[in-house]
């Protein structure tokens, strides 16, 4: 992606005064503020190319995207195994032969989701209305080769996702600069009467919100770039209000607000290696934990040089953890990690179903939600737990739902499970059991594909082909057990390897029918939820062995910290990656599994607090 240069601003500016025209030149007016500029390291970018530094400053920096490197599910398995001293996987860099020394990782220049473009909104204009949502959707979850919709290498433009950057920014910066909003955003404005007021007001804000959209100090000539901006569309006709929207526009529309670029500083000794500067080392922080945008105390860290070191990142890291601001973006990776997004749009017969609405689905979203937050940033914070806690988080609605009874009020509160022996943790929640059923019948395929695959990261290829066009669910009517169906199904040779890999999961979760109520027999039969799965021991019979097997075992560990890594880093995890997978895994194992710690290590690996010298 190309970005204009700062001289061709006033140029590019003829277009905004039409409506601030931000369309006619590929996100407007102002895509270049800050392309041609000098980051607080000393590397000057180039002119029309926000991906490359000059090489007589500091060397590096990435471009777009390059090669995917994606491994299985999470590569973190693969990663862990890697031998040889090359590869061409992981963007060319090549396996370490050694961790004594920092190795160098993959850092593609990443893209705000949605979900960050709305966070940093809220962050930077006090915006609350998810405008992030107005944007074309990333790449399905299940087309990532990372696993997750922030997948770094499939972040290209669109032209709808250019068009609607424009519109999107034109929206925000309206609803900042409206009579009852402007005086907030800009208290100057009230005595604004004269066209130096007017200047010196404008010019006071400049500063301050172009460098925290951009999450940098500004170089010499952005600020009077914005100035020069607000003075041809005020000379233009338009009013004090507009010509300030029209500023906003241009810093919401400019690549380094609509990307993370980072073009890291020197290691002495190193080559091959650079490390963030201290900005970028603060969005990295920000946007790991918060999904937003540095707040002033991490700001502050950086320039003070505080996140120069491992021991100063480390202390941010801890502080990021423990603010209540982490639990959104803790949220947000269950809904991608989880099949829990979607259950409030599930629609079922309610004939068969009639306890089951939206209403109730959404509550069973948020029953999962306040017990992950609290088991891992309240409570121990330990995997195990998640998986076998004999408690969860309930309002009177859905204990209701659940027939759990001594439950009153909306709020949602810590309750012991009555019947342990049929539910704990977390792949017993209804919001868990349901979201993984599209239909009114259970299905044990997709139940046991989400554990295996999600939770163990077990590699199992989908079908394709004319494999794949032959497959159709079996008739729910041709046996009365989902166990005899999905065993019919699956007799055929060439689907039986993989459905030994699967169905036994979800036909232990069978006592659960398709809303996530308990069941002790199916059309009259009495449902068999025995099972076995070499990965995980020993033989289980129903939901709560199986969820105590999946805890037991060190393949849960192992893929939580890989679903993680790939999740925070925002990129497939690659053989290149093996001295951070170890590491990040290493810690996560001795901690006991601890949630808190893995999140505290995802901060000190060599991906993070490193980053090639080699463009993408």
């Amino acid at each position: 992606m190309r970005a204009l240069a700062p001289n061709r601003l006033l140029e590019s500016a003829g277009s905004c005064l039409k409506r601030q025209q931000l369309s006619g030149l590929l996100l407007g007016c102002a895509f270049a503020l800050g392309c041609t500029a000098q980051v607080d390291n000393g590397a000057t970018r180039t002119p029309g190319n926000p991906g490359v530094v000059d090489p007589n400053a500091s060397t590096g920096g990435n471009g777009n995207t390059g090669t995917t490197g994606g491994v299985g599910n999470t590569g973190a398995t693969s990663a862990t195994g890697a031998t040889g001293p090359t590869t061409s996987m992981g963007g060319g860099l090549p396996v370490p032969s050694s961790c004594d020394m920092p190795t160098a990782s993959r850092a593609p220049m990443r893209r705000l989701t949605r979900f960050e473009y709305s966070n940093t909104l809220l962050s930077l204009l006090g915006d609350s209305t998810s405008p992030g949502n107005k944007l074309a959707g990333e790449i399905a979850v299940d087309g990532a080769a990372s696993g997750f919709s922030n997948d770094v290498d499939l972040q290209a433009i669109s032209s709808k996702l250019a068009s609607d950057y424009v519109n999107t920014a034109e929206e925000i910066a309206t609803r900042a600069t409206v009579p009852g909003a402007l005086p907030t955003l800009l208290p100057c404005a009230a005595t604004a009467s004269t066209a130096q007021a007017e200047t010196d007001c404008i010019n006071g804000f400049i500063p301050t919100f172009a460098a925290n959209a951009y999450r940098r100090p500004l170089a010499a000539g952005e600020a009077e770039a914005l100035s020069a901006l607000f003075q041809t569309v005020r000379a233009s006709g338009t009013d004090f209000a507009g010509s300030v929207s029209a500023v906003i526009q241009g810093v919401l529309n400019a690549s380094d607000f609509l990307y993370r670029p980072e073009f890291g500083v020197a290691v002495p000794g190193r080559t091959d290696l650079l490390r963030p500067s201290g900005s970028e080392m603060a969005s990295r922080l920000s946007y790991l934990y918060w999904g937003t945008m540095p707040d002033a105390a991490l700001s502050a860290a950086a320039a003070n040089g505080e996140l120069n070191t491992p021991a100063g990142v480390l202390t941010q890291a801890t502080r990021l953890l423990n603010d209540k601001k982490t639990e959104n973006n803790l949220a947000f990776f269950f809904d991608s990690l989880l099949p829990i997004s979607r259950v409030s749009g599930l629609v079922r017969d309610p004939a068969v179903f009639p306890k089951f609405s939206g209403t109730i689905g959404g509550l069973m979203e948020r029953e999962t939600q306040e017990f992950l937050k609290a088991v891992i940033l309240t409570n121990n914070g330990n995997l195990d737990t998640v998986f076998t806690a004999p408690y969860t988080y309930l309002n009177d609605q859905l204990a209701t739902f659940y027939g759990v009874p001594g439950v009153s009020g909306p709020d949602f509160r810590q309750v012991a499970l009555p019947e342990p022996a049929k539910r704990i943790g977390l792949l017993t929640q209804a919001a868990v059991i349901t979201g993984t059923v599209a239909r009114d019948v259970t299905n044990p395929v997709t139940r046991g594909a989400f554990i295996v695959k999600k939770l163990l990261c077990q590699n199992i290829p989908k079908p394709s082909g004319a494999i794949l066009a032959m497959i159709k669910p079996p008739d729910p009517y041709s046996f009365p057990t989902a166990r005899e169906r999905y065993a019919a199904h699956s007799k055929d040779p060439g689907c039986a390897t993989c459905h030994a890999q699967m169905d036994p999961a979800g036909l232990a979760q069978e006592n659960f029918d398709a809303i996530g109520l308990w069941r002790d027999t199916e059309n009259n039969v009495t449902i068999d939820a025995t099972g076995t799965l070499p990965i995980l021991g020993a033989p289980f019979n129903g939901p709560v062995e199986l969820a105590q097997r999946v805890a037991a075992t060190k393949e849960v560990g192992t893929c939580f910290a890989g679903q993680w890594m790939t999740f925070g880093y925002g990129r497939a995890i690659n053989p290149a990656d093996k001295c951070t997978v170890d590491a990040v895994q290493k810690q996560f194992l001795e901690s006991g599994n601890n949630v808190k710690s893995l999140l505290t290590a995802l901060a000190q690996s060599d991906a993070f607090l490193y980053m090639s010298s080699v463009k993408e």
